[in-house]
């Protein structure tokens, strides 16, 4: 039974690896190369953490599309981002120029960061002034708990 799981354990390990149709080759080299180059600045709108150029996503496949045809037909590259841009907004470009508009993915982390080292410290002052607040004889009733505690063991 153990041998049998780990046949099928590394069965599905290379599960990524089996073979798949390839994509068909370009008609025109010259324009995947710009392609490919336009993709890796547009965000997949599916998955959010790739490139359209590494997603596999059916969306990020028909936008390579989209940018294929546009590039036939003679647009620039900035003329597809622009037109991509007002199509799906600013989320959709990989790096987002920082305007008013996108000042808060840009400032997001650091704010973020900020929030919690400030709650942090917070926690510190407050456990450090309730560790002060304690009486002579609260500190001493405490002592005396752990001393009894620890010879309990």
């Amino acid at each position: 039974m153990r041998e049998f799981l780990l046949v099928l354990t590394l069965l599905f390990a290379a599960f990524p690896a089996w073979p798949r149709e390839a994509p068909p080759a370009a008609d025109d080299p010259a324009i995947e190369q710009r392609m490919s180059e336009i993709a890796l600045e547009l965000r997949c709108l599916v998955c959010q953490n790739q490139t359209i150029a590494d997603s596999n996503a059916p969306l990020a496949v028909d936008l390579r599309s989209e940018i294929r045809e546009q590039l036939k037909q003679g647009k620039s590259a900035r003329e597809i981002m622009d037109y991509m841009v007002a199509r799906y907004g600013d989320f959709v470009l990989y790096r987002p120029p920082l305007k008013a508009t996108t000042v808060l993915l840009w400032a997001g982390p650091l704010l973020l960061f900020l929030v919690g080292l400030a709650v942090m410290f917070r926690k510190i002052v407050k456990r450090r002034v309730q560790a002060a607040a304690l009486t002579e004889a609260e500190h001493e009733a405490a002592a005396k708990l752990l001393a009894g505690s620890e010879g309990d063991r």
